[in-house]
C-alpha cells in the first residue's frame, strides 16, 4: 500500500528549511504532494505579496526529486478537499502551525515537524532590506 504524504506551504525565497521540510515529509511516505500558495492568498494573510510568483514558486518545489506533484492552494478554507482530493494519508506542516490542522486527524495522521533553527523567509527579507538600507 502506497502512503501519500500532503505539506503546504508559501515556498518563497527558497531556502535551506524548505528543503528539510520537503525531504522530512518525502521520508514519511511514498509519494509527496505539495500545496504552493497563491499570491492572493498569501497578501490576505501576510499582508504582502510574495517575492516570487506563484509560477516560479511552483517551478522550484516541483523541480525537486523529492517532490512527486504540486498544485496551487487557492485558500486555506479548502484545506480539508485538497487533503480528500489529493488521497493525503499523513499532513505534514512545520511546528509553528502546531495544533492548527489537528482537525483533520478524522481523515488523515497529521504531523507537526521542527523548523529548522535559524531560518526563515520573512528573517532573510529582512536581513536583506537592512543590508540594502545600510
Amino acid at each position: 500500500m502506497t502512503t501519500s504524504v500532503i505539506t503546504f506551504g508559501t515556498f518563497d525565497v527558497f531556502h535551506i528549511g524548505h528543503v528539510n521540510i520537503l525531504t522530512r515529509a518525502h521520508d514519511l511516505g511514498d509519494h509527496l504532494t505539495v500545496g504552493v500558495s497563491t499570491d492572493a492568498m498569501n497578501f490576505a494573510k501576510k499582508g504582502r505579496f510574495p517575492i516570487y510568483r506563484q509560477e516560479h514558486r511552483l517551478e522550484i518545489v516541483a523541480s525537486m526529486s523529492c517532490v512527486d506533484e504540486v498544485f496551487i492552494e487557492e485558500s486555506l478554507d479548502q484545506k480539508r478537499q485538497y487533503l480528500i482530493e489529493h488521497k493525503a494519508d499523513i499532513l505534514v506542516m512545520g511546528n509553528d502551525w502546531e495544533g492548527r490542522f489537528d482537525e483533520f486527524k478524522d481523515i488523515c495522521e497529521v504531523k507537526y515537524l521542527a523548523r529548522t533553527a535559524d531560518v526563515s523567509t520573512t528573517d532573510i527579507i529582512q536581513d536583506i532590506r537592512t543590508r540594502i538600507e545600510d
